[in-house]
């Protein structure tokens, strides 16, 4: 027998559902080269993230611009080659008409000889077509959070802002601390991450290290950044109460999604608060110890109105630039 291949190729993909009077309808795809009916997915381009790899290869393969949901189980199999293949999946709605959040996005071609047909299928008849029976599991998942009331989510995204000039070699105000070039391509490279979860309102501590990490995603989706005193580090260790009350309102209140940026300090004010709001399995993966999130790392909140009771946080995701 040959040796089996240790190779992994990562791809990345969505079920993009909707709901219809009872019934849920989900977005399959027909690929001529297999025959076969799947979820629209692909492999990641050079540096690109597994969030914004499954929103390009959405709308390659389908047309249709999408905003992530909850994170779904992800799909291994071994390929003909001996490697393996793992899909990660999220669940995914349409992006409304307008959304900033599309405005941010490069523009893709379609993938014209990958996909002959698109089509929008009742989830059970959804599970029949589907060719490769692992694929049934995201759908699975999919109609279970459907039955707990956990599906319908909106993200709440959580920036630290990222590397900024040191303080011992800044003799300016700390209010006024640049970030560094890594700081700068940090701050480039949550673009395709915001955008991938729908983010419609930036909020960020008005610090310029802060601020400037959010700006690209703002100047790109054309919206204004939202400057909150009470985020700054001395704001919120003088009045940490308004500090707390911003994050709960934010996370209290449906909306299209939203984004803040943070500085270390302050963030266990911060995720307290969001624990307050989570389920019990959200709050066992949490950060808990300091440094809380890396510099320019995304904390993805998705929250939901279980038995249309008060939002909570039903999921969370961490991701690096």
């Amino acid at each position: 027998m040959g040796r089996r291949s240790s190779k992994v190729v990562v791809a990345a993909g969505a079920v993009v559902w909707r709901q219809r009077k009872r019934s849920v309808e989900v977005l399959l795809i027909h690929r001529p080269r297999y025959d076969d009916w799947s979820w629209p997915k692909g492999k990641l381009d050079p540096g690109e993230s597994l969030p914004a790899c499954a929103v390009r290869e959405v709308a390659e393969e389908t047309g249709v611009q999408v905003v992530l949901g909850r994170p779904l189980p992800a799909v291994s199999y071994r390929l003909t080659s001996g490697a393996t293949k793992v899909s990660h999946y999220w669940a995914a709605t349409v992006a409304p008409e307008g959304a900033a959040a599309v405005r941010a996005r490069t523009r893709v071609k379609p993938a014209k000889n990958e996909v002959d047909e698109v089509r929008w299928v009742p989830a059970e008849k959804a599970m029949r077509m589907l060719s490769r029976r692992s694929d049934r599991a995201p759908l699975s998942a999919l109609l279970d959070y459907l039955d707990e009331g956990r599906l319908d989510t909106w993200a709440v995204q959580l920036a630290r802002h990222g590397r900024a000039r040191s303080r011992s070699a800044w003799t300016k105000g700390e209010d006024t601390r640049p970030l560094t070039s890594a700081g700068r391509r940090q701050a480039l490279g949550l673009v395709p991450l915001l955008s991938a979860f729908g983010a419609e309102e930036v909020v960020t501590s008005p610090w310029a290290r802060c601020r400037d990490t959010v700006a690209p995603y703002a100047e790109a989706a054309g919206l204004d950044l939202v400057l909150a005193p009470q985020l700054t580090e001395d704001g919120a260790e003088a009045d940490p109460r308004s500090a707390r009350a911003l994050v709960l309102e934010t996370l209290r209140t449906r909306s299209p999604g939203a984004a803040l940026c943070l500085h270390r300090p302050t963030l266990p004010l911060v995720l307290d608060a969001v624990s307050a709001r989570s389920v019990h399995r959200v709050r066992d993966v949490l950060p808990e110890t300091d440094p809380w999130l890396a510099k320019g790392e995304l904390l993805v909140l998705h929250l939901a109105t279980p038995g249309k009771r008060k939002a909570r946080v039903v999921a969370a995701e961490l991701h690096r630039t």
